[in-house]
């Protein structure tokens, strides 16, 4: 059985960003983040404001999307909220290593 699964990355009051996946309707997922009184990161950081979601037919491929993203730069992610899907492999950490010369 397939799901439709949403990536989504919001952007927090403090302005840092949180990222996640959902199974529900976007709309009720960004709604609770904002409304449900638990202790949670999005909880402390509110409001949360959705900034990007992409959308995917397989669980396990939103679940290594949103894992990939999580572990992104702040730079690399606001490059792929502005969709600067270009710029995306010059962010990569790999990418600002520079070679030691001796």
């Amino acid at each position: 059985m397939q799901f439709e699964m949403t990536v989504y990355i919001l952007r927090c009051a403090d302005g840092s960003y949180y990222v996640g996946s959902t199974k529900q309707a976007i709309e009720a997922r960004v709604w609770e983040h904002n409304n449900l009184p638990i202790d949670s990161y999005t909880a402390r950081r509110r409001p949360a404001v959705l900034v990007f979601t992409e959308t995917y037919d397989r669980i396990t491929d939103a679940i290594a999307r949103e894992r990939q993203i999580k572990g992104w730069s702040r730079r690399k992610k606001e490059a792929l909220i502005a969709l600067a899907y270009e710029a995306l492999p010059a962010l990569s950490r790999r990418g600002h290593l520079v070679p030691k010369q001796g």
